[in-house]
């Protein structure tokens, strides 16, 4: 059985890639980076107020390695310097990782798994449980489907099962201990629904998204205590001309939407990070705030190849997650392609609440380049112990008696055993599970309201602000972090207003104040 078969046509904003078409305009909202956060966001303040979406990849809609299941994964095997959806980057751990480059962000290129936040998350981040539960409904009313269980996830649902991944909970979208088939993004055609969707549940005649720009920096006001606009280039490399395109005077505003490396990256080319870092680059400091690009963090990861060799079985998205007691741990498979012709089978686990932490830094004031970050995987003793409980688990979830039976195979593959040989197997092959985030933590970089402190105007709304992935990843929460936002800034923009018409006579003229 499907759900949410269709969710009905929609009118998508105007799209350009023409930098000219808007540079010197102004707008009540610059939303930098169409991702995830960014377009949920655009499409909620666009009930009200006009949106500029800047994105420096391109579009996701007719791009097959984008919206076809049957492509899933092609996307991180074909990158390029300036226009693949997928970037690569390697962080100084030596661990490769990849970032959206596209509308839609890291939803175009992602499993699409989707399964909200823990209530403990909730109530951690101080965020209006009815208020998020709205903003999560919002979501998923539009672009979350049922999946209908394939051959392999059926059976690596009872390997969980047999590992002691208990209870079971069927089809749930809740955070909760055990086995369970989350959401997909993925419609029962096999064709993906990313948040460059949203910006059509909005008033489209209120966007406009500018593709294929790269934002240098934010720019402010002649006090350097107010952000008025962004400075952006071409993303393709072919000019180095700058433009320059602004909020409305009185009330716009900038909103960072742009990611755990794209936010922190353009916060501090724009000035705002560790006065040191800043004066090395040759940077003008506007605020001296230390904690910009730290307290960056990623899952460890171990993934084991259960299948025997390379096949070419059809491409799998994950549908089904094991949960550890006290959410420790998260498990979910796959079938990956290895090349255009081969696949292999995934069992991946990943640490949920790592004690490692690292940083961001720039490697130049060029915004197109990647910054540098260290994650410092397994730095800490905690990490690493953790790291052997999690490849036992995976171990057992790889030999049981369903999996081994569907896959033909014979448990003769020695197990790994004793501290020593795991703690170097750990060392050799954490990887990473792609729910990297920090760089613009709040509480640090960021107020309860996403404020970047010591400027007015300028905010941060996505992953970057987390100090730990939510749920068993965090697309759904990041979804209904633009909306939810979206909405407390809108609710905000009306009781402004009613303040300042509450010293306004009916002709105008001000009210005399108590």
């Amino acid at each position: 059985m499907l759900i949410n078969l269709s969710h009905g046509a929609m009118q998508m904003p105007y799209m350009t890639s023409d930098p000219r078409e808007v540079s010197g305009k102004s707008f009540d909202y610059i939303v930098v980076g169409g991702g995830t956060a960014g377009c949920s966001l655009a499409a909620t303040l666009s009930e009200k107020f006009s949106v500029l979406v800047i994105e420096r990849g391109g579009s996701p809609f007719g791009d097959p390695l984008v919206e076809e299941k049957k492509y899933f994964g092609y996307s991180l095997l074909k990158t390029d310097e300036y226009s693949s959806v997928a970037q690569s980057f390697t962080s100084r751990d030596g661990v490769e990782n990849y970032r959206g480059r596209v509308l839609g962000g890291s939803s175009a290129i992602n499993g699409g798994f989707y399964s909200r936040a823990s209530e403990e998350f909730v109530k951690k981040a101080g965020w209006d449980k009815d208020m998020v539960q709205e903003s999560y409904k919002w979501v998923e009313s539009k672009v979350v489907f049922m999946p209908e269980l394939t051959q392999w996830q059926s059976v690596v649902q009872f390997g969980f099962l047999e590992a002691g991944f208990y209870p079971y909970n069927g089809y749930n979208l809740e955070h909760t201990q055990g086995t369970k088939i989350g959401g997909s993004i993925y419609d029962q055609c096999g064709k993906r629904h990313t948040s460059a969707d949203l910006l059509g549940f909005g008033r489209p005649n209120h966007i406009t998204v500018l593709l294929n720009a790269t934002v240098k920096s934010v720019i402010f006001d002649g006090s350097n205590t107010r952000a008025v606009g962004v400075r952006f280039m071409k993303s393709d490399g072919s000019s180095s001309k700058s433009y320059k395109v602004h909020v409305e005077k009185r009330r716009g505003e900038v909103i960072l939407t742009a990611g755990a490396l794209g936010s922190p990256q353009i916060l501090l080319l724009s000035g705002i990070g560790p006065e040191d870092h800043l004066n090395d680059l040759n940077i003008p400091v506007v605020v001296n705030l230390r904690d910009v690009g730290r307290r960056m963090s990623d899952n460890p990861a171990i993934s084991l190849l259960v299948d025997r060799f390379s096949q070419n079985r059809t491409l799998e998205p994950p549908q089904v997650a094991a949960i550890a007691e006290g959410y420790k741990y998260i498990l979910e498979s796959e079938v990956l392609p290895t090349s255009i012709t081969t696949t292999r089978i995934s069992i991946a686990a990943k640490i949920a609440f790592p004690k490692s932490r690292g940083r961001l830094k720039l490697n130049s004031t060029n915004p197109r380049e990647n910054p540098s970050v260290k994650f410092n995987y397994l730095g800490s003793k905690e990490d690493l112990e953790a790291c052997l409980e999690m490849v036992l688990l995976l171990q057992h979830v790889a030999r049981s008696e369903t999996v081994t039976f569907y896959l033909g195979l014979q448990n003769r593959e020695k197990l790994l055993a004793g501290d020593e040989e795991l703690k170097s197997f750990c060392k050799d092959n954490v990887r990473t599970y792609y729910h990297y985030h920090g760089g613009c933590v709040v509480g640090s970089v960021v107020d309860e309201d996403y404020r970047v402190s010591g400027v007015r105007r300028l905010r941060v709304v996505d992953g970057s602000t987390f100090e730990e992935s939510p749920g068993t990843n965090p697309m759904a929460t990041v979804l209904m972090l633009g909306r939810y936002q979206g909405i407390k800034m809108l609710k905000e923009r009306e009781a402004e207003k009613e303040g300042d018409e509450s010293f306004l006579s009916p002709q105008g003229s001000p009210q005399p104040q108590p």
